[in-house]
């Protein structure tokens, strides 16, 4: 039987969509890890679409305040 390597990692949410996940762990009667690893893994895809930030391109000029300080 294959073993998982399980790190500890604090993720940080806003209040209300917190809420939302403790609802549907809840509900399903599932870990709060669980949930959020089972909608990783069906939503990762499209958050792969996601540009990177250096993919983004920079049309703007580059903010020179606070140079000489």
């Amino acid at each position: 039987m294959a073993t998982s390597d399980k790190r500890k990692q604090s993720l940080y949410f806003p209040e209300a969509m917190l809420k939302e996940i403790q609802h549907e762990a809840t509900r399903q009667d599932r870990s709060l890890s669980w949930i959020v690893q089972k909608a990783w893994k069906l939503a990762r895809r499209e958050i792969m679409k996601f540009p990177s930030v250096n993919d983004i391109e920079d049309d703007m000029e580059d903010d020179h305040r606070g140079k000489s300080e």
